[in-house]
């Protein structure tokens, strides 16, 4: 059996008392180390799982953290993170050194981000536009969306993320929707509306997408996690709804993981099948990150092809 206190003691070891996440937002993980934006600290938590140890990173000189918002992870490493404070998209190595910013007085307040090929998806949630970069220069490449709740239209897009068909799906919190748009910015196709019964949105915010082109919404007013195939259809959802307060509070980011699964293997029941991780950073309340598993369970019937959400752990405070 796994002890009560024993994820937090695998997740900072002796330091787990020295640091508390005040307003997280963003979240990543990376080679056994966990990343968090703390927009409240103004800096990222990163929580080296396999070490067990804990450290915080502000930066320093050109490349301090003013307000994080997200952070997003390339392949080769780079941390992209957008800071708010700055108005900038900074750019750091693998070893967490600064190397650059993108963006320049003016141009952006850059609360997300996409990484695709050579290209940086960018989410402007002050002129309500996506703003495409060049990876390696910052260049703008070109940029799509205008206030406005038509098709195309964009209204406080807070949070993007790349389907595996390669389109670009944007949360537009104020517009109470996803809305899917093709590599070049072209509307595909807007999922959700304003409501208040499931499969509805009321303030959505993180999103991420699993290989099999589903998307998986947060909503920090309904205090869950949503999940839907890709024609808009609602498999399930999953978080806090019945008042507790040790459930998911304001939930912001979300990101899947296919990576680390072994790390939080003997977190979950023996006779789940875990596909992938889910990670949800709330702002507020006791617990800052959740992380479930999303799999199948040995014995269950799933013919109806939906499978289950379940916490792997306890949650990281």
């Amino acid at each position: 059996a796994v002890k009560k206190d024993s994820f937090a003691d695998f997740i900072v070891g002796e330091e787990k008392a020295a640091q508390r996440l005040t307003q997280p937002y963003g979240i990543a993980l990376y080679k056994g180390k966990l990343y968090v934006a703390d927009t409240g600290a103004g800096g990222l938590a990163i929580f080296d799982l396999a070490q067990q140890r804990f450290s915080f990173m502000t930066g320093n000189g050109a490349g301090r953290i003013k307000r994080p918002i997200n952070i997003r992870i390339d392949a080769d490493g780079t941390r992209y993170v957008t800071d708010t404070g700055r108005d900038q998209v900074l750019v750091y190595d693998r070893d967490d050194r600064y190397v650059k910013a993108f963006g320049v007085e003016g141009q952006f307040r850059p609360v997300d981000l996409a990484i695709t090929g050579d290209r940086l998806y960018v989410a402007d949630i002050a002129h309500h536009q996506i703003h495409v970069l060049d990876k390696g220069t910052g260049r703008l490449l070109f940029k799509f969306g205008k206030a406005g709740s038509g098709e195309g239209e964009l209204f406080h897009p807070t949070n993007i993320a790349l389907g595996p068909d390669g389109d670009i799906y944007v949360v537009e919190t104020s517009n109470f929707r996803v809305q899917r748009f093709s590599a070049d910015g072209k509307p595909v196709r807007t999922y959700g509306s304003v409501g208040s019964a499931p499969g509805s949105f009321a303030r959505p915010k993180g999103i991420a997408m699993d290989r099999a082109g589903r998307l998986l919404v947060g909503d920090a007013a309904f205090q869950n996690v949503q999940i839907f195939d890709n024609s808009g259809k609602l498999l399930m959802f999953f978080g806090q709804t019945d008042g507790r307060a040790d459930g998911l509070n304001l939930p912001a980011g979300v990101t899947v993981d296919y990576e680390n699964i072994a790390l939080f293997r003997r977190f979950a029941d023996p006779k789940f099948n875990i596909d992938y991780l889910i990670l949800v950073a709330s702002q507020f309340g006791p617990n800052k990150v959740d992380i479930f598993g999303f799999g199948r369970m040995d014995g269950m019937d799933y013919s109806e092809g939906k499978p289950a959400v379940s916490p792997t752990s306890k949650p990281v405070s």
